[in-house]
């Protein structure tokens, strides 16, 4: 049977090949541990009290984001969606059954599904579920939702704020845009109103790595600025 300190070591070689958190590393060995493991031996006291998880970090998302947005914190999302067996399921069925059961927009469903498999373990803060890396963005602004369209989808309208080489491949007015960047990454784009303001939602994906992810959410929050001073005059 392994000792305290013999686990420890199993989880800090987890973490150093997988890239997981101490406790998403943690659990999932856990996990692994047969039957017989579990009586009267360290890592089975560990299993019977486990330590307070810090959800949102393993989100990378506070509470008070996702409860706002959706109505439930990290923990009563990870409770729903364990109950329910979802750390097995892909990542478009737990996405598809979150927002069709709890009646959660497609982005703010994308938004936890992609939460909750940071949480398991299945993937790492900036990490598509399969190892392809992504960078998200988001910003609400001061205009209605058919002006932030036309700053996407319309190329003269586009190149005022946003002068990069981009083809259009699908755009459904007011609500969606789909871009193929000069480099091969692809951009997705989800437009919601909120009143008299309007949100965009980027997600830019089939990036070269969490550099490339970094270095790219930061773009976006550049040029999202730019697209709210643009359609705000």
């Amino acid at each position: 049977m392994p000792t305290n300190k013999d686990f420890k070591r199993l989880v800090r070689a987890r973490m150093q090949k997988t890239g997981e958190a101490y406790t998403a590393a943690r659990a999932n060995l856990l996990r692994k541990l047969p039957t017989s493991a579990m009586v009267s031996t360290p890592v089975a006291e560990a299993r019977a009290e486990p330590a307070a998880t810090d959800y949102a970090k393993l989100a990378g998302m506070s509470d008070a984001a996702i409860k706002n947005a959706t109505g439930c914190t990290w923990d009563r999302w990870t409770f729903a969606l364990d109950h329910n067996g979802a750390e097995d399921w892909s990542h478009r069925a737990i996405a598809e059954y979150v927002q069709n059961t709890y009646k959660v927009s497609d982005w703010w469903a994308q938004t936890v599904t992609v939460g909750y498999e940071r949480i398991k373990g299945l993937r790492e803060i900036g990490q598509r579920r399969h190892g392809g890396y992504e960078a998200t963005k988001s910003k609400t602004v001061n205009a209605p939702a058919s002006a932030v369209f036309r700053a996407f989808a319309h190329a003269r309208v586009r190149k005022a704020w946003l002068p990069e080489k981009v083809m259009v491949r699908k755009a459904t007015p007011n609500r969606s845009v789909r871009m193929t960047w000069d480099d091969g990454s692809s951009v997705e784009v989800w437009i919601t109103a909120k009143g008299k303001k309007t949100s965009a939602q980027v997600a830019h994906r089939k990036l070269a790595g969490k550099e490339d992810a970094d270095r790219r959410k930061a773009f976006w929050a550049d040029r999202l600025t730019a697209l709210s001073e643009l359609t705000e005059r």
